[in-house]
């Protein structure tokens, strides 16, 4: 009875969580170019206006990318998507999804916005030629917090890449193992 228990409580767990990732998926991948261009420039006014110090980091990257909205959602097994724009100055050069899935102890859900300042050619020529940026295989990634974007300049700024995460609403619990993917899509 307590293998059956067990099956019936593991289908349970794997069935909410696909509901929630399918319907995570589903509304995300609604927006067009045009909203995804409008959400990206308020994503990144938000940042700059939170964070002052983020500017002069922007002003040294080859490329921005911003992820105005990630959806995350779990129950031992989780995931999350997003739909961003990578800007070379002030065009738009393409847009891609992040794209996770994690599993563990974990419960919730939660929206957020993230920005990748991709700071050399390296990197930048990383993401055009590769199917996908798989975080924590290929240029190196900093995340940081407001505190530590303080203390950089245009003489510290020595890594491929950093990333920001701001503007989270909603609330995820939980220590789970993730890998995130980044990879072009068409709008």
């Amino acid at each position: 009875m307590n293998n059956l228990r067990r099956v019936m409580t593991r289908f349970l767990l794997v069935a909410a969580a696909t509901v929630s990732l399918a319907t995570i998926g589903g509304q995300a991948v609604a927006a067009t170019a045009d909203d995804l261009n409008r959400d990206a420039t308020q994503a990144l006014q938000l940042l700059y206006k939170t964070n002052p110090a983020v500017a002069a980091i922007a002003k040294t990257a080859r490329a921005v990318l911003v992820f105005p909205s990630v959806v995350k959602a779990g129950l031992v097994f989780g995931g999350s998507y997003g739909e961003g724009v990578l800007t070379k100055g002030d065009k738009v050069a393409g847009y891609y999804n992040s794209v996770s899935a994690s599993w563990g102890w974990q419960v919730g859900a939660q929206s957020y916005s993230y920005v990748v300042f991709l700071m050399n050619d390296k990197t930048l020529s990383y993401l055009d030629k590769s199917e996908g940026w798989e975080i924590g295989v290929g240029p190196t990634l900093v995340v940081l917090d407001e505190g530590a974007a303080k203390n950089l300049s245009s003489t510290t700024l020595k890594d491929d890449a950093y990333a920001f995460i701001f503007d989270q609403q909603g609330l995820m619990v939980g220590l789970s193992i993730e890998g995130t993917k980044i990879t072009p899509i068409r709008r």
